[in-house]
């Protein structure tokens, strides 16, 4: 089983030290609200591409009060990986390591791949296209990574047509290069997009019957769905570009790109239902939603692209009954990944057993084997 057999971690949010050897069992962390829980899941997440679970900027993942940066590192499987926030009193940067060598975010993402699942998640179905599409492309990114360095691209581009936008004059040579440049970026986000929905769903129709519902999903975009029809990437770039040249008028009376792979939603339904996710319960969106994550572990792990992921499940169980919280302990256990759950009790994981190890977290940030 892919899974951290060490992990330290100094500086980091309220840990100023803490070292956890490991056995390779799933991890199942449990104390108070406030200790430490969600930070260790946080400090997970840095080993992978992209922001981390709570998308918060290097700096702000610094302890309180530290003279520098952050640093995580961990022993996966047979190597030794780490990241971190050096300083040097007047700028910043990230760096990795593996092996105790300089290493890429490109090296670093062929080692470890992470899916995550957090409170702040529950409300996709209910929340606007935005909400989706991040939920999406976190997805798409654990699979590809150089999908986050795309969206970046296209962001960026975005920014500099909109500016032009705003100014009332478009040059159109100079809107052409950037919609040149955003039409290429738009392009990669939809192929990998459309790619991963189907290897997705995929594996959401492969899962057993049980409690946690299967989805039917589709995306809403038309690059999306040219792609998922299996138009090339040179016939999708000539189609944005034209769509970018032929809504300029429009767009500069409103001051923003009003079409395109940012507006994209992906679109769920529950079923056994037939309903649109956003119209379930409560308890039906969450059941579908660990669904949904337990698949994207399944395609990662048969795509044959990388290793299997990790995941971190913040408070998952918490909101299940014991029924559910049994059954999804034995869908992590029949996962060759390693999970990490967080709670406020223990009890929360007994059906786990000796399945996993069990981590008490205290109000001061250590963490005690229990």
């Amino acid at each position: 089983m892919t899974a951290l057999t060490r992990l330290r971690l100094k500086d980091f949010r309220n840990y100023e030290s803490l070292s956890l050897d490991l056995d390779g069992r799933h991890v199942c962390l449990f104390g108070a609200n406030g200790a430490g829980k969600t930070n260790l899941l946080e400090a997970i997440s840095q080993l992978g591409p992209g922001r981390g679970l709570r998308s918060a900027s290097l700096s702000e993942l610094t302890r309180h009060g530290a003279d520098a940066g952050w640093t995580v590192s961990a022993n996966l499987d047979d190597r030794r990986i780490g990241v971190g926030l050096e300083t040097d009193g007047s700028s910043a940067k990230r760096v990795i390591r593996i092996d105790g060598a300089p290493a890429q975010a490109g090296d670093l993402a062929e080692l470890v791949r992470i899916v995550w699942l957090t409170p702040a998640m529950d409300s996709i179905f209910r929340g606007g296209a935005s909400d989706r599409r991040r939920f999406f492309d976190r997805q798409v990114m654990a699979h590809i990574p150089s999908h986050g360095t795309a969206a970046a691209r296209y962001e960026r581009a975005m920014r500099e047509r909109n500016a032009l936008l705003e100014r009332g004059h478009v040059d159109p040579a100079w809107a052409d290069a950037i919609e040149t440049r955003m039409a290429e970026a738009g392009a990669e986000l939809a192929i990998n997009r459309a790619g991963v929905l189907e290897g997705l769903q995929a594996a959401v129709d492969a899962r057993p019957e049980g409690y946690f519902p299967k989805g039917d999903l589709s995306l809403e975009g038309e690059a999306e769905t040219s792609a998922a029809a299996g138009e090339d990437f040179k016939t999708i770039f000539e189609g944005l570009v034209e769509t970018y040249r032929t809504m300029r008028r429009r767009d500069a009376a409103a001051g923003r790109t009003l079409t395109g792979p940012h507006r994209s939603d992906l679109k769920v339904i529950h079923r056994p239902t037939g309903m649109v996710a956003g119209d379930a319960s409560t308890g039906q969106q969450k059941a579908l939603l660990i669904g949904l994550i337990l698949a994207s572990a399944t395609a990662l792990t048969s795509d044959g692209g990388g290793p299997a992921p990790l995941l971190l499940l913040d408070e998952a169980a918490a909101h299940l009954d014991a029924d559910r919280r049994a059954a999804l302990f034995d869908e992590l256990s029949a996962l060759p990944g390693q999970s990490w759950l967080t709670g406020t009790e223990r009890f929360l994981f007994d059906a786990f057993g000796d399945r996993a190890q069990h981590i008490e977290v205290d109000a001061g940030g250590a963490a005690i084997l229990a």
